[in-house]
């Protein structure tokens, strides 16, 4: 979960198979415990209906916390203009060194967390641009990049396309964040 109406559809979802949902954040869903078992067959097959998958291996469950706190860093904290120390951040959270994350990241998505940080300042970017309200140098300074042209460099490697010219295209091209990669 990515979004907040991915949180709601998963909410309603579940709440529709009779759980009791003690509490749900992006990423992870804690419910009551179930009497007779837990219906994970039933769940997953909800989960797998709504593009969601449930996560039980630990290795899935750390990546997916990685990806949760990237997301939520860089596309929901408000007003965070400091520039953030990733590293430390993940690690701190996650209560793992960075290079033991760092590694099963790269392992297993087949990109390193530095790398899909970038894509997803890079579509926050996008987000902001086609929003029209802030200069490309507010933009900047909210993401916590050293110039406009620190950002327009990656902004061009990621895209092809300088923001001038994105801001130009009649209908801007932009993924879904689960898909941001």
């Amino acid at each position: 979960m990515v979004c907040n109406r991915c949180i709601k559809v998963v909410d309603e979802e579940l709440s529709k198979l009779g759980l009791i949902i003690l509490d749900i954040n992006l990423g992870e869903v804690t419910v009551e415990k179930v009497e007779g078992g837990f219906p994970y067959k039933k769940i997953e097959e909800v989960l797998s209906g709504n593009g969601f998958e449930l996560i039980d291996d630990t290795s899935s469950k750390i990546i997916e916390k990685i990806k949760v706190l990237i997301i939520d860093k860089i596309h929901y904290a408000v007003n965070e203009s400091e520039k953030i120390n990733f590293s430390k951040y993940l690690s701190r959270e996650i209560g793992k060194s960075y290079s033991n994350l760092s590694s099963l990241f790269s392992t297993k998505e087949g990109i390193t967390i530095e790398k899909f940080i970038i894509y997803q300042k890079i579509e926050r970017v996008k987000e902001q641009l086609a929003y029209n309200e802030l200069t490309l140098s507010e933009i900047a300074y909210s993401l916590g990049y050293s110039s406009v042209q620190h950002l327009s460099n990656q902004f061009k490697q990621v895209t092809g396309m300088n923001p001038s010219q994105f801001k130009k295209l009649k209908s801007p091209i932009r993924k879904p964040l689960d898909q941001v990669s």
